[in-house]
């Protein structure tokens, strides 16, 4: 009789103690679950995102430029960064409003404590002149105003009177001055076109 009772008493707490696991299992899931989702959405708040951008630089109430694209990332004040994964053009104008340049990248970074813009992937410019430059990287200093890279250029001039490649080069932001290394280049020069001027 007491073997019957013994084993009676063991299925009854065996029982409520399965019982009692699986909530606490069901309850620990719940709860990595809340602590993923709330580790995301400080992930999330680190940076700033913001869809179909357009960003307007001025002088005493002149437009300099302006930079389009479909997704801007803002990063804290402390990295001080803007970075475009999916690409940004930007056009730049002159003191009465007509455009001079377009620069196009699928990939682009603005190093705001810096001064430093980073343009990488299929970099396409459109120089004043209406020359064309093509890269995978390209970086302009706003504090020196000028642009350069480390990787081979290809510049093709206007109306297809010839073209300049170097493995990486520096120049103004006008594009009048490039100093290209191990630069090659072929022109056919005309009376109405204006040679850039290559090195010193």
């Amino acid at each position: 009789m007491p073997s019957i009772f013994t084993r009676h008493k063991s299925k009854v707490l065996l029982l409520p103690l399965i019982l009692l696991l699986t909530v606490v299992s069901i309850s620990c899931e719940n709860d990595l679950r809340d602590v993923a989702k709330v580790a995301n959405i400080q992930e999330e708040e680190q940076v700033n995102i913001s869809n179909d951008v357009i960003i307007t630089y001025s002088d005493s109430a002149v437009v300099k430029a302006e930079l389009t694209s479909p997704e801007m990332r803002e990063y804290p004040d402390s990295i001080g960064l803007l970075e475009f994964q999916k690409g940004l053009v930007i056009l730049l104008f002159d003191e009465e409003g007509k455009q001079t340049q377009k620069v196009v990248a699928d990939y682009g970074v603005q190093r705001i404590n810096t001064n430093l813009t980073e343009l990488r992937k299929n970099v396409v410019v459109t120089t004043p002149d209406g020359g064309i430059i093509k890269t995978e990287e390209l970086f302009y200093d706003q504090d020196k105003n000028i642009y350069y890279n480390t990787v081979p250029i290809s510049f093709d001039f206007k109306d297809g009177r010839g073209s300049f490649h170097a493995t990486s080069f520096i120049s103004d932001a006008g594009f009048k001055k490039i100093d290209g290394q191990n630069a090659t280049a072929v022109y056919i020069p005309s009376g109405d076109s204006q040679f850039p001027t290559f090195g010193n």
